[in-house]
Protein backbone atom coordinates (compact mmCIF):
# COMPACT_ATOMS: atom_id res chain seq x y z
CA UNK A 1 0.00 0.00 0.00
CA UNK A 2 1.12 3.37 -0.77
CA UNK A 3 0.90 6.86 1.75
CA UNK A 4 1.54 10.19 -0.19
CA UNK A 5 1.91 12.83 2.76
CA UNK A 6 1.38 16.37 1.95
CA UNK A 7 3.31 18.23 4.63
CA UNK A 8 5.67 21.76 5.20
CA UNK A 9 7.18 19.56 7.76
CA UNK A 10 8.61 16.55 5.88
CA UNK A 11 11.72 15.85 8.10
CA UNK A 12 9.42 15.21 11.04
CA UNK A 13 8.81 11.63 9.44
CA UNK A 14 12.32 11.29 8.96
CA UNK A 15 12.94 9.52 12.55
CA UNK A 16 9.61 7.61 12.61
CA UNK A 17 9.97 5.95 9.51
CA UNK A 18 13.73 4.70 10.20
CA UNK A 19 13.35 2.99 13.57
CA UNK A 20 11.21 1.01 16.15
CA UNK A 21 9.98 -2.12 14.74
CA UNK A 22 7.62 -0.51 12.27
CA UNK A 23 10.40 0.26 10.20
CA UNK A 24 10.07 -3.17 8.89
CA UNK A 25 6.94 -2.07 7.21
CA UNK A 26 8.19 0.84 5.85
CA UNK A 27 11.76 -0.53 4.51
CA UNK A 28 9.85 -3.56 2.50
CA UNK A 29 7.33 -1.14 0.97
CA UNK A 30 4.93 -2.88 2.97
CA UNK A 31 3.83 0.43 3.82
CA UNK A 32 5.21 2.82 0.93
CA UNK A 33 5.43 6.24 2.68
CA UNK A 34 6.48 9.24 -0.19
CA UNK A 35 6.66 12.77 1.27
CA UNK A 36 5.72 15.82 -0.50
CA UNK A 37 6.88 19.37 0.95
CA UNK A 38 3.92 21.74 0.05
CA UNK A 39 6.42 24.45 0.00
CA UNK A 40 8.17 22.83 -3.38
CA UNK A 41 4.76 23.99 -4.92
CA UNK A 42 4.42 27.52 -3.58
CA UNK A 43 4.25 30.30 -6.43
CA UNK A 44 6.08 32.83 -4.58
CA UNK A 45 10.05 33.54 -4.27
CA UNK A 46 9.13 33.06 -0.34
CA UNK A 47 7.38 29.83 -0.95
CA UNK A 48 4.73 30.91 1.26
CA UNK A 49 1.77 28.46 1.96
CA UNK A 50 -0.39 30.31 3.72
CA UNK A 51 -2.14 33.83 4.47
CA UNK A 52 -4.52 36.49 6.53
CA UNK A 53 -8.57 34.75 6.68
CA UNK A 54 -10.78 36.29 4.80
CA UNK A 55 -13.50 37.71 7.20
CA UNK A 56 -10.40 38.58 9.58
CA UNK A 57 -9.62 37.21 13.38
CA UNK A 58 -6.44 35.25 14.55
CA UNK A 59 -3.92 33.05 12.97
CA UNK A 60 -3.35 32.28 9.05
CA UNK A 61 -4.87 29.85 6.38
CA UNK A 62 -3.19 27.27 4.17
CA UNK A 63 -3.60 28.40 0.60
CA UNK A 64 -5.63 26.89 -1.86
CA UNK A 65 -3.40 27.54 -4.92
CA UNK A 66 -0.15 25.04 -3.74
CA UNK A 67 -2.47 22.55 -1.88
CA UNK A 68 -4.11 22.15 -5.57
CA UNK A 69 -0.96 21.77 -7.62
CA UNK A 70 0.48 19.22 -4.10
CA UNK A 71 -2.54 16.85 -4.75
CA UNK A 72 -2.42 17.15 -8.61
CA UNK A 73 1.02 15.89 -8.82
CA UNK A 74 0.60 13.28 -6.71
CA UNK A 75 -2.65 11.84 -8.23
CA UNK A 76 -0.93 12.17 -11.60
CA UNK A 77 2.02 10.61 -9.68
CA UNK A 78 0.03 7.88 -8.18
CA UNK A 79 -1.62 7.20 -11.55
CA UNK A 80 -5.62 6.38 -9.75
CA UNK A 81 -8.41 7.70 -11.04
CA UNK A 82 -9.69 8.93 -7.36
CA UNK A 83 -7.29 7.78 -4.60
CA UNK A 84 -8.64 8.70 -0.94
CA UNK A 85 -7.64 11.64 0.77
CA UNK A 86 -7.71 12.11 4.26
CA UNK A 87 -7.40 14.90 5.99
CA UNK A 88 -6.74 15.56 9.90
CA UNK A 89 -8.16 17.80 11.61
CA UNK A 90 -10.25 17.99 15.59
CA UNK A 91 -12.94 18.26 13.63
CA UNK A 92 -12.91 14.62 11.99
CA UNK A 93 -13.86 11.38 13.13
CA UNK A 94 -11.69 9.42 15.96
CA UNK A 95 -9.26 6.95 14.85
CA UNK A 96 -10.00 3.71 15.92
CA UNK A 97 -8.74 0.37 15.69
CA UNK A 98 -11.45 -1.39 13.48
CA UNK A 99 -10.58 2.26 10.89
CA UNK A 100 -6.86 1.27 10.97
CA UNK A 101 -7.76 -2.27 10.42
CA UNK A 102 -9.85 -1.10 7.28
CA UNK A 103 -6.93 1.09 5.95
CA UNK A 104 -4.31 -1.70 6.62
CA UNK A 105 -6.31 -3.95 4.14
CA UNK A 106 -6.68 -0.89 1.51
CA UNK A 107 -4.74 0.17 -0.98
CA UNK A 108 -3.24 3.07 1.02
CA UNK A 109 -4.15 6.89 0.80
CA UNK A 110 -3.07 10.71 0.25
CA UNK A 111 -2.54 12.10 4.26
CA UNK A 112 -3.27 16.14 4.20
CA UNK A 113 -1.58 17.40 7.13
CA UNK A 114 -2.84 20.94 7.35
CA UNK A 115 -1.72 23.45 9.91
CA UNK A 116 -2.37 26.89 11.44
CA UNK A 117 -6.13 27.82 11.51
CA UNK A 118 -6.53 25.44 9.01
CA UNK A 119 -6.84 24.70 5.09
CA UNK A 120 -9.10 26.87 2.70
CA UNK A 121 -12.47 25.07 2.88
CA UNK A 122 -12.78 24.97 -1.13
CA UNK A 123 -9.63 22.12 -1.32
CA UNK A 124 -11.67 20.20 1.44
CA UNK A 125 -14.80 20.45 -0.08
CA UNK A 126 -13.50 18.93 -3.45
CA UNK A 127 -10.76 16.58 -2.11
CA UNK A 128 -10.88 15.39 1.04
CA UNK A 129 -12.79 11.96 1.39
CA UNK A 130 -12.02 11.66 5.29
CA UNK A 131 -11.82 13.68 8.06
CA UNK A 132 -9.64 12.18 10.93
CA UNK A 133 -8.62 13.09 14.49
CA UNK A 134 -7.14 11.58 17.59
CA UNK A 135 -9.45 12.93 20.36
CA UNK A 136 -11.16 15.67 21.23
CA UNK A 137 -8.25 18.08 21.86
CA UNK A 138 -6.41 20.42 19.32
CA UNK A 139 -2.62 19.69 18.06
CA UNK A 140 -0.49 22.28 15.99
CA UNK A 141 -0.74 20.11 12.76
CA UNK A 142 -2.09 17.06 11.32
CA UNK A 143 1.33 15.40 10.78
CA UNK A 144 1.24 13.77 14.93
CA UNK A 145 -2.05 11.98 13.64
CA UNK A 146 -0.72 10.79 10.11
CA UNK A 147 2.61 9.58 12.07
CA UNK A 148 0.27 7.68 14.62
CA UNK A 149 -1.84 6.25 11.69
CA UNK A 150 0.98 5.01 9.63
CA UNK A 151 2.46 3.44 12.76
CA UNK A 152 -0.89 1.89 13.76
CA UNK A 153 -1.34 0.64 10.25
CA UNK A 154 2.47 -0.74 9.72
CA UNK A 155 2.12 -2.85 12.67
CA UNK A 156 -0.56 -4.81 11.20
CA UNK A 157 1.63 -5.70 8.19
CA UNK A 158 2.43 -9.46 7.83
CA UNK A 159 6.06 -9.90 9.25
CA UNK A 160 6.50 -6.65 10.81
CA UNK A 161 5.68 -7.73 14.73
CA UNK A 162 8.32 -10.82 16.10
CA UNK A 163 4.87 -12.78 17.06
CA UNK A 164 2.29 -12.93 14.34
CA UNK A 165 -0.33 -13.03 16.99
CA UNK A 166 1.05 -10.05 18.80
CA UNK A 167 -1.59 -7.13 17.18
CA UNK A 168 -4.15 -9.91 17.61
CA UNK A 169 -4.03 -9.41 21.33
CA UNK A 170 -3.64 -5.38 21.58
CA UNK A 171 -6.31 -3.56 22.80
CA UNK A 172 -9.51 -2.78 20.91
CA UNK A 173 -8.48 -5.35 18.34
CA UNK A 174 -11.61 -7.70 19.99
CA UNK A 175 -13.67 -4.67 21.01
CA UNK A 176 -11.91 -4.66 24.51
CA UNK A 177 -8.73 -3.13 26.44
CA UNK A 178 -6.00 -5.17 26.74
CA UNK A 179 -4.85 -7.27 30.13
CA UNK A 180 -2.18 -6.45 32.00
CA UNK A 181 1.40 -8.74 31.37
CA UNK A 182 4.20 -9.03 33.52
CA UNK A 183 7.85 -10.27 33.07
CA UNK A 184 11.11 -11.32 35.01
CA UNK A 185 11.74 -11.51 37.98
CA UNK A 186 9.16 -13.26 39.55
CA UNK A 187 9.23 -11.18 42.64
CA UNK A 188 10.71 -7.81 42.99
CA UNK A 189 12.59 -6.49 45.80
CA UNK A 190 9.44 -5.06 47.68
CA UNK A 191 8.11 -8.07 47.61
CA UNK A 192 5.26 -7.71 44.61
CA UNK A 193 4.35 -10.89 42.60
CA UNK A 194 3.32 -12.14 39.65
CA UNK A 195 -0.07 -13.38 39.46
CA UNK A 196 0.21 -17.21 40.24
CA UNK A 197 -2.31 -18.06 37.59
CA UNK A 198 0.88 -16.52 35.00
CA UNK A 199 3.17 -19.35 36.51
CA UNK A 200 1.08 -22.10 36.64
CA UNK A 201 1.36 -23.63 33.03
CA UNK A 202 -2.55 -24.26 32.95
CA UNK A 203 -3.02 -22.27 29.38
CA UNK A 204 -6.84 -22.34 30.15
CA UNK A 205 -6.50 -21.03 33.09
CA UNK A 206 -4.35 -18.52 32.14
CA UNK A 207 -6.56 -17.48 28.94
CA UNK A 208 -9.56 -17.04 31.06
CA UNK A 209 -7.46 -14.88 33.46
CA UNK A 210 -6.69 -12.64 30.54
CA UNK A 211 -10.05 -12.31 29.38
CA UNK A 212 -11.40 -11.82 32.67
CA UNK A 213 -8.86 -8.96 33.23
CA UNK A 214 -9.07 -7.27 30.07
CA UNK A 215 -12.93 -7.48 30.77
CA UNK A 216 -12.61 -5.92 34.34
CA UNK A 217 -10.10 -3.06 32.91
CA UNK A 218 -12.49 -2.55 30.11
CA UNK A 219 -15.74 -2.30 32.73
CA UNK A 220 -14.20 0.02 34.68
CA UNK A 221 -12.05 2.60 32.25
CA UNK A 222 -14.19 2.24 28.76
CA UNK A 223 -17.69 0.90 29.89
CA UNK A 224 -18.84 2.27 26.28
CA UNK A 225 -16.66 -0.26 24.98
CA UNK A 226 -18.10 -2.98 27.14
CA UNK A 227 -21.96 -1.96 25.51
CA UNK A 228 -20.68 -2.13 22.07
CA UNK A 229 -18.99 -5.88 22.40
CA UNK A 230 -22.25 -6.82 23.74
CA UNK A 231 -24.18 -5.00 20.76
CA UNK A 232 -22.17 -6.98 18.72
CA UNK A 233 -22.33 -10.20 20.68
CA UNK A 234 -18.62 -10.89 21.26
CA UNK A 235 -19.32 -11.29 24.91
CA UNK A 236 -19.92 -14.95 25.87
CA UNK A 237 -21.73 -16.43 28.66
CA UNK A 238 -18.99 -16.89 31.10
CA UNK A 239 -17.79 -13.10 29.97
CA UNK A 240 -21.03 -12.08 31.28
CA UNK A 241 -21.39 -13.74 34.13
CA UNK A 242 -18.08 -12.06 34.95
CA UNK A 243 -19.50 -8.94 34.78
CA UNK A 244 -22.39 -9.96 36.82
CA UNK A 245 -19.98 -11.21 39.75
CA UNK A 246 -18.04 -8.13 39.05
CA UNK A 247 -21.06 -5.14 39.79
CA UNK A 248 -22.26 -7.26 42.85
CA UNK A 249 -18.38 -7.24 44.62
CA UNK A 250 -16.80 -4.25 43.23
Amino acid sequence: MRFDVLTIFPELFAPHLTHGVTRRAFESRQVDVRLWPLRDFAEDNYRRVDDRTYGGGPGMVMLAEPLEKALAAVKADRGEAAPAVIHFTPTGARIDQSRVQALAAGPGAILLCGRYEGIDQRVLDRHVTLELSLGDFVLSGGELPALALLDAVARLQDGVLGDAKSHQQDSFSDGLLDCPHYSRPEVLPDGREVPAVLLSGHHADIRRWRREQSLALTAARRPDLIAAARAAGLLSKADEAFLAKSRQNP
